[in-house]
């Protein structure tokens, strides 16, 4: 009997937190109710802190973190513990997709906020899902991006392999997600840091158009700026600020 996951929470805001969560994720659940007995396909609940005490169930996972307490109750669901071979997939970009595949399945997916915060991820699903060997593999294109995360990653001396992008590319609702499974599932070529982080002229140029769209017009950062925000050195909104500034003190 295959087994799913539960949710059980009289918390409106987290239960459709984790609806969201695990529909983006193509995951299969039910919603359980306190008056009603938890039925035998259920493999793990997902309930809130608050709550948790009042779940009769052998296999409870009280929700704090969103995606880990999702790899947590997967872990449960698939009665492991320890994997052999994790291989992470990452689609590089502004907002990288990100995929942990443990022994062949895909048990997690993720879109990081930002190229650094891939890292933070990796690191959480190393934990989440301990294994004998990790491997990192990275699309190879989008090079600021990409170097970017893999000098985010470097003091984690993790295997990392540099793959072809090639067939990639997918017109589904989560192209990036879907990108990284391909990618984690693709040898390619290892590669040790540091990386140079070098933004084209376009990149620098798409950057300053930005900065007019988040000012409402009112503010072009310079094209030093820009280049730094490529860098991962501001966020476009430090940056915005600092113009902001220097705007404000030539007018005085």
């Amino acid at each position: 009997m295959r087994k799913v996951l539960g949710l059980l929470t009289e918390d409106f805001r987290l239960y459709h937190d984790l609806v969201a969560a695990l529909k983006a994720r193509d995951l299969p659940f039910v919603s359980l109710s306190f008056a009603r007995r938890i039925p035998d396909t259920v493999g793990a609940v997902l309930t809130s802190p608050a709550e948790a005490e009042r779940v009769r169930s052998r296999h409870v996972v009280a929700v704090d973190d969103i995606d880990s307490s999702i790899a947590k109750a997967i872990q449960i669901l698939k009665g492991k513990s320890f994997w052999s071979e994790l291989l992470v997939g990452i689609d590089p970009g502004r907002e990288p997709g990100v995929a942990i595949i443990g022994d062949g399945e895909v048990i997690d997916t993720r879109i990081a906020a930002s190229p650094e915060a891939v890292a933070f991820h990796v690191r959480q699903a190393i934990r989440t899902f301990p294994a004998t060997e990790v491997r990192v593999r990275i699309g190879h294109g989008d090079p600021t991006n990409r170097n970017r995360i893999l000098n985010a990653l470097a003091r984690d001396h993790l295997r990392v392999e540099i793959v072809d992008e090639a067939g990639t590319t997918h017109r589904t609702p989560q192209p990036d997600v879907d990108a990284a499974i391909d990618i984690a599932r693709t040898p390619g070529r290892r590669v040790q840091p540091p990386f140079e982080i070098r933004p084209t002229p376009g990149e620098v140029r798409e950057i300053q158009r930005r900065s007019r769209l988040e000012s409402g017009g009112l503010v072009t950062i310079s094209s030093e700026l820009a280049g730094a925000v490529a860098r991962g050195d501001f966020s476009l909104e430090e940056a915005i600020a600092r113009a902001r500034r220097t705007q404000r003190r030539s007018k005085r």
